[in-house]
């Protein structure tokens, strides 16, 4: 028995050394920790468990069958918690093969993903490879065949986390594509279909790592990844902090944890945050950060179409989803890329019954050439359907301008927008004042024009022309929206609707 116990403890230390003391110090000269360290910051301290910590690879091509057979080969895959509730997880070792994904290690990814699937729990992937293990062909290929098909499959299921701390490239990101949310890490982290050689040899054209693919690039020019972080442990802090705000599963309700935040507490700032003047800017984080609970706001895509703010924060403990329109940047216009961002972001708020709050100070889509030629119609369209096609409760509050088809599109009552508020400073109307009298009394001279503009204003410069058609429910207070909020989520936890019977539907894509 002794002998067996020696061999087990012998075989554990092996697969912990991965692929040995010189691989794991070129790791950490790197600036990188190791597989096996980044599980230890992730989860609570002695959570983690793990399965297959003995897989070796099974190739024998190129003499691999003669070489070296490292325990685990090349990911850590197994279970743990992060404060306390259930996550699965797998961490890509650099230092095995590079990290490279062969059949073998395809597998153990799948068969933690399975298992999540079964349980409806979350998964999180620490992603560090240099791809498919070329030794293998087209089995390490399949192999990343089935961990996509398990992507799909948990897809608006259980929420999927992927965290890039390393080069990933080739078929390797369109797993991480498929997933919720992508943290990447500043300066070690890449992720492009082809590299800098493939493209010089392809286009002639010369580029980084970085440029082509970093953490920069795809949060701020590709909405590919949601946060770049500083470092390995902020990265893993961060996922830490999101999970936080998410169910387990599809099935769950939102997590709700103690706050000494009071639901009605009134905030009387906000009642002089919108200037005088309809073309002076304010800061809407100030008033996400004055309505949630401790002024938490996890938000994401914070470097990307920074016109239209997502994230989540809390009410009365429990999650929300909040949506706004930012007056600081391009006035918070709708364009292609804001509504790409928060269409998919509405989707999976929508998917995980996570309800949305949507603040609104919109004066319409982007106009020009650019934004008609590159498809403004069919991505504001991709808006418009998420909100349209939700059913989790949903809380709308215009706080200024509110204008032609983006005000439909944002959440209005017309949308199935549950509870609608306007603020007493709210302007519901098809366009501004001085270019929709222009265009309707067309030909006046520019006393005529001046006079009818203010009659406009004086019309539709205010919410009670909606809200006397029952678009809008109720002019409140700035200062008591956190309040209305709050009751509003309590009144509608029990809400039911369901959208017709369908395979699925067909989003404008």
């Amino acid at each position: 028995m002794s002998a067996n116990i020696a061999e087990m403890e012998r075989r554990r230390a092996a697969a912990k050394m991965g692929g040995g003391q010189r691989r794991i110090d070129a790791q950490h000269a790197k600036g990188k920790l190791t597989a096996r360290e980044r599980l230890d910051i992730l989860l609570d301290e002695g959570s983690f468990e793990e399965v297959d910590g003995y897989v070796e690879h099974n190739c024998v091509d190129f003499g691999m069958h003669e070489g070296e057979k490292i325990p685990g080969d090349g990911v850590v895959t197994g279970s743990g918690t992060i404060n306390g509730r259930l996550v699965y997880v797998f961490s890509q070792d650099f230092t095995v093969f590079g990290g490279a994904v062969s059949e073998r290690h395809a597998m153990k990814i799948c068969k933690i993903m399975d298992a999540a699937m079964k349980v409806g729990a979350p998964v999180i992937g620490l992603n560090d490879s240099g791809g498919a293990r070329i030794q293998e062909g087209v089995a390490a290929l399949a192999g990343y065949a089935e961990i996509f098909q398990r992507n799909v499959n948990a897809s608006g299921v259980v929420p999927q986390i992927s965290v890039i701390m390393g080069p990933c490239a080739g078929g390797a990101v369109y797993s991480p594509a498929i997933t919720d949310f992508i943290f990447m890490v500043k300066d070690s982290s890449f992720m492009f279909v082809t590299g800098p050689d493939v493209v010089k040899t392809v286009t002639n054209e010369v580029v980084t790592q970085e440029e082509l693919g970093g953490a920069i690039t795809h949060t701020t020019k590709t909405s590919v990844a949601d946060l770049a972080l500083e470092n390995d442990i902020e990265a893993l802090l961060a996922t830490r902090e999101m999970f936080d705000y998410l169910p387990l599963n599809n099935r769950e309700e939102v997590p709700e944890r103690p706050s000494a935040d009071p639901w009605d507490r009134l905030e009387d700032s906000l009642d002089t945050i919108i200037p005088a003047s309809a073309t002076q800017p304010y800061d809407m984080h100030e008033v996400i950060k004055k309505t949630v609970d401790e002024g938490d706001f996890f938000e994401i895509q914070p470097g990307y179409a920074a016109n239209i703010i997502c994230g989540f924060g809390r009410v009365e403990g429990r999650t929300v989803g909040i949506v706004a329109n930012q007056p600081m940047v391009l006035a918070g216009v709708l364009d292609i890329n804001s509504s790409k961002k928060s269409a998919r972001f509405v989707r999976f708020c929508d998917a995980f019954n996570i309800p949305i709050v949507t603040l609104v100070d919109v004066p319409g889509f982007l106009p020009g050439t650019s934004q008609e030629h590159n498809g403004i119609i069919k991505h504001g369209a991709k808006l418009l359907f998420a909100y349209a096609e939700a059913t989790v409760p949903k809380i709308t509050i215009i706080t200024r301008k509110a204008y032609g088809g983006a005000y439909d599109v944002m959440a209005s009552k017309h949308l199935r927008g549950d509870l609608n508020y306007a603020w007493p400073t709210a302007e519901i109307a098809v366009m501004g004042a001085k270019g929709a009298v222009e265009i309707i009394f067309r030909g006046q001279d520019a006393d005529g024009i001046a006079a009818k503009t203010k009659e406009y204003e004086d019309r539709f410069a205010n919410p009670f022309v909606a809200a006397a058609k029952g678009f809008i429910d109720e002019v409140i207070y700035p200062h008591s929206t956190r309040r209305r909020i709050a009751l509003g989520l309590r009144k509608l936890r029990n809400k039911q609707l369901e959208n017709p019977w369908k395979k699925h539907d067909n989003i404008p894509l």
